[in-house]
């Protein structure tokens, strides 16, 4: 046990195998068991029943509660909280007695959470600060600040993130001469509405409600209502979002701040500039969202990596 601080506390009932690594100031309580190979980092808290595997890496500030076991391949980060008898796979196609060369690896990111009883897939990414909900089956990857529920997991929401502004306070800040200025450096746009008995119509002119001149539009349409649109950023284009029928949430991140808004009337919209993290989700069925965009189409702008994304900001 050489490789164990000596500020470790380890339970008399439990076992600790020669050759792990465990960091300052764990603590390892009754019925644990910890194979050689392992590593787990400082202050850190292994409930009882727990069973972690050789090819494990475990962070810092890491509670694992009763009844997980962490199988080879699992990475855990950071401040990372697994609730009590959560499951972690890592193996797609199990068979007793055959063993792949290699088992798959999944990865934790830092600050994230699971809950109990949740079942992690393997070869799953669970981003930064992610929720999971307790019983959640999580099927594929979780987006940094993610909430997802359910069997197959869905996302729900985002963590941190401000609750959607009262559309009262909406409709009497916003005016044709006043914005409404996000928290986030977006804004939320009220646009020209005119009612008539032969139908409404609402409209955008450059350099009054529209902040910039657009080259290029597209629709986003036929959307089922759990799907997650967006979740990227870009380096240089500015985007108007109006939905034009039915509804969507809008998340806008601009690093530092998190909010929620819902476009529900074609005569409101959001402004996204440069270095900023949309995500669109919670469509309505009949949801018909347009989005203006500075420029043509450059795949080369996108940000769709989310630490990338935070990197980039801190810098700036």
């Amino acid at each position: 046990m050489s490789n164990i601080d000596p500020t470790v506390s380890i339970h008399p009932n439990a076992l600790v195998e020669d050759g792990c690594k465990i960091g300052a100031r764990t603590r390892v309580w009754a019925f644990a068991h910890v194979l050689s190979g392992a590593v787990i980092g400082n202050n850190c808290n292994i409930c009882d029943h727990v069973f972690i595997e050789s090819d494990v890496v475990i962070g810092n500030n890491v509670t694992i509660k009763c009844g997980v076991q962490v199988w080879d391949g699992i990475n855990i980060g950071n401040n990372v909280f697994i609730g009590p008898n959560a499951t972690f796979v890592n193996d797609k196609y199990p068979r007793s007695k055959q063993y792949p060369d290699e088992f798959i690896k999944t990865i934790v990111r830092d600050g994230a959470s699971i809950g109990a009883n949740a079942t992690i897939l393997g070869g799953l990414t669970i981003g930064k600060n992610a929720m999971i909900g307790a019983g959640a089956v999580v099927t594929n990857n979780v987006p940094a600040n993610a909430i997802v529920t359910g069997n197959p997991a869905r996302i729900s929401g985002y963590v941190s993130t401000l609750p959607q502004i009262n559309k009262t306070v909406i409709q009497s800040q916003v005016t044709e001469e006043a914005d409404l200025k996000l928290t986030t450096r977006a804004k939320f746009i009220r646009l020209p509405f005119i009612p008539d008995l032969r139908g409404s119509l609402s409209f955008a002119e450059i350099g009054k409600n529209l902040p910039f001149e657009p080259k290029r539009y597209f629709i986003v349409f036929d959307v089922k209502s759990k799907e997650v649109r967006g979740e990227h950023a870009h380096r240089k284009l500015h985007q108007f979002l109006v939905c034009v029928k039915g509804s969507c949430a809008v998340v806008v991140d601009d690093g530092k701040h998190r909010e929620e808004y819902l476009l529900d009337q074609p005569n409101f919209g959001i402004y996204l500039p440069p270095m900023t993290w949309g995500i669109q989700y919670k469509y309505t069925p009949d949801a018909v969202l347009l989005v203006l965009a500075s420029d043509i189409y450059d795949p080369e702008d996108y940000i769709r990596d989310y630490d990338e994304f935070m990197a980039l900001v801190s810098n700036k």
